[in-house]
């Protein structure tokens, strides 16, 4: 999973190294969740466009080789925070931390379960 981490150090990296991080993190993952294949989509998204290169002439390719690995529903939501990305990038920041939040909360709570087991019922 990308952290909040990983994108605070993404931020410094110029966009090039970025999106071969982006690139690296999701390789080897069977199931990348839409956030992550989103993020890249975005970075590849923001590279032609500060290439002066038309929107979807690489980005595209990256979105069609998606639709025979991932679920249809992956790739849409993949492409809405993509879209997030771009157009409100502090909004999505918020989600995300909010998102971690809640994974660091689930955690922990699954770690105190783990201690209670079902033969410890009061009966």
């Amino acid at each position: 999973m990308i952290s909040e981490k990983d994108l605070s150090e993404l931020e410094k990296i110029p966009l090039d190294e970025r999106i071969t991080r982006v690139e690296n993190l999701l390789k080897d993952k069977e199931s990348p969740r839409p956030f992550e294949l989103g993020l890249l989509l975005a970075l590849k998204m923001g590279q032609e466009i500060r290439e002066k290169k038309p929107l979807g002439s690489e980005s595209g390719d990256l979105v069609a080789s998606w639709s025979g690995k991932h679920p249809e529903s992956v790739v849409e939501e993949a492409i809405a925070f993509a879209k997030e990305f771009l157009l409100n990038p502090a909004k999505i920041a918020e989600k995300i931390k909010a998102g971690l939040k809640g994974d660091e909360r689930r955690e922990t709570k699954d770690e105190r379960d783990e201690g209670e087991g079902p033969e410890e019922t009061n009966g």
